[in-house]
C-alpha cells in the first residue's frame, strides 16, 4: 500500500496552500464577527479551479480523480482560516454540482455545470425541512405534475448558500405512499415564482457561511427540470451525502493540521516556570493526542476515497469517518484552547473560532448518532 501523494499531487497540494494562504484570509475576523460571505474569495476559488475539480474537462471543469480532489480540500483547509467559507464551498460542490453531473441530463449539465464551475452560480440544495432533520425522507413538501410543469409547495431550512443561490435542488414528495421512494428532486433557479428566500439564520460557528430559510409557494417549473426521474430523490441525496462526508472532512483534517501546528508553536516560546510549557507533561500529552487524532483521522478518510476511486460505495468507511473525524476535532480545538490558556479564549488568537466552527460537524451531513446507526446497521442491528 502506497500512502504518499503522487508528485503532482504534492506540488498541486503546494500550490493550494500558497493560494489560500495568501488570497483568503484577509479580514477574517471581522467577517466572523458581521457573518459576512465573500463572493471575491469565491470567483478567486472558482479561477484557481476549485470548484471544477470533481468535474470531467467537458464541462469545463478539472476531471480529478477523489483521492486528487480531497488532497486539494485539505490543503485547503490547511491554508484558509475560514472555515464557514470552504463550508458553503463545499455545500456547492457536493449538493448541486455532483447531483447534476451524477444524475442530469446531457442538456442540464451543459445548462448549469460551467456557470457553477466558473464562480457566475453558486448551488445549494433544500432537503431539511422545520420538522425533518435525521429522518430526511418525511418530507411534507410537496410536487404536483400539472401537464407539462411540476407545482411545489413546502419550507424548507438550514439551507446553505441560500441567500447568494442562483441555483437551488429542491428536494419534494410527489407520492407520499411511497415513502422514500416518492421523494424527487427538482432544479429551480433564482427568480423562479414562487420560490421565496426568508430570512437569514444566525449562527453559533461557520458565521461567513451563509444560511436561511427558503418557501415554495405554488412554485411552477417545467418538467424538463425534474432532476433524474420520479423517486430518484434518495438516491440522489445519498450520493450527494457520499461525497460531502468524504470531501468536507478534508478541510477538517487540514484544519486539525494548522491547530497542531499552531499549538506545538506555542509550546515552544510561551514559557511558565522556567521552560516552554511543551516540556509538562500535562501539555506535551495534548499534542501527543492530537497528533494521534490527526493520523488516525487521515487513514480513515483516505481508505474511503480510495475506495471511491476503485468504484465502490464505501457506506460504513465514510461514516466510521465521519463519525470519527468529527468528534476528534472537536476535541483537538478543545485541546488548542487548554494548551493557549486565557489566550486561547481570546477573539484575537483565533482559536475560539476553530472551537465554534467545529461543533457543527456533529451535526451537518448526518450526525454522529445517525453515523453509529448506520454502522450498527451493517452488522445486522
Amino acid at each position: 500500500m502506497d500512502f504518499a501523494w503522487t508528485e503532482e499531487q504534492a506540488a498541486f497540494r503546494r500550490e493550494v496552500i500558497r493560494f489560500a494562504q495568501q488570497e483568503l484570509n484577509d479580514d477574517l475576523i471581522q467577517r466572523d464577527r458581521d457573518e459576512e460571505f465573500s463572493r471575491s474569495h469565491w470567483q478567486k476559488c472558482a479561477d484557481f479551479g476549485i470548484q471544477g475539480l470533481p468535474v470531467p474537462q467537458e464541462y469545463g471543469g478539472g476531471g480529478a480523480d477523489t483521492l486528487t480532489t480531497l488532497c486539494a480540500l485539505e490543503a485547503l483547509g490547511y491554508g484558509c482560516r475560514d472555515n464557514g467559507f470552504l463550508f458553503s464551498l463545499n455545500a456547492h460542490m457536493w449538493t448541486t454540482e455532483i447531483p447534476i453531473m451524477a444524475f442530469g441530463t446531457e442538456e442540464q449539465k451543459r445548462r448549469y455545470l460551467p456557470k457553477l464551475i466558473s464562480g457566475e452560480w453558486i448551488g445549494l440544495h433544500a432537503m431539511t425541512e422545520p420538522m425533518s432533520g435525521s429522518d430526511a425522507y418525511s418530507l411534507h413538501t410537496r410536487a404536483e405534475r400539472q401537464g407539462n410543469c411540476y407545482v411545489l409547495n413546502g419550507s424548507k431550512t438550514f439551507a446553505t448558500n441560500a441567500q447568494h443561490g442562483d441555483l437551488f435542488i429542491i428536494f419534494a414528495n410527489v407520492d407520499p405512499s411511497k415513502g422514500a421512494n416518492g421523494v424527487s428532486a427538482f432544479l429551480v433557479e433564482k427568480g423562479t415564482p414562487g420560490l421565496i428566500v426568508g430570512q437569514k439564520l444566525h449562527k453559533m460557528g461557520l458565521r461567513t457561511s451563509p444560511m436561511g430559510e427558503v418557501a415554495l409557494d405554488d412554485c411552477k417549473i417545467p418538467v424538463e427540470n425534474l432532476l433524474d426521474k420520479e423517486g430518484s430523490g434518495q438516491a440522489i441525496f445519498t450520493t450527494s451525502m457520499e461525497w460531502e462526508r468524504t470531501c468536507i472532512l478534508a478541510s477538517h483534517l487540514g484544519m486539525m493540521q494548522r491547530v497542531l501546528e499552531t499549538c506545538v508553536k506555542y509550546a515552544r516560546e510561551r514559557s511558565q516556570f522556567g521552560q516552554p510549557i511543551g516540556k509538562f507533561s500535562a501539555i506535551g500529552n495534548k499534542i501527543a493526542d492530537m497528533d494521534v487524532r490527526l493520523e488516525t483521522g487521515r487513514l480513515l478518510l483516505y481508505k474511503a476515497a480510495w475506495l471511491k476511486t476503485q468504484g465502490r460505495h464505501p457506506l460504513r468507511e465514510i461514516s466510521i469517518a465521519k463519525l470519527y473525524v468529527s468528534e476528534a476535532c472537536i476535541q483537538s480545538c478543545l485541546d488548542a484552547i487548554q494548551i493557549h490558556g486565557g489566550y486561547g479564549y481570546m477573539t484575537d488568537y483565533q482559536i475560539e473560532r476553530e472551537l465554534r466552527d467545529a461543533i457543527a460537524g456533529k451535526i451537518y451531513s448526518g450526525t454522529s448518532e445517525i453515523q453509529k446507526v448506520i454502522i450498527a446497521g451493517l452488522h445486522g442491528f
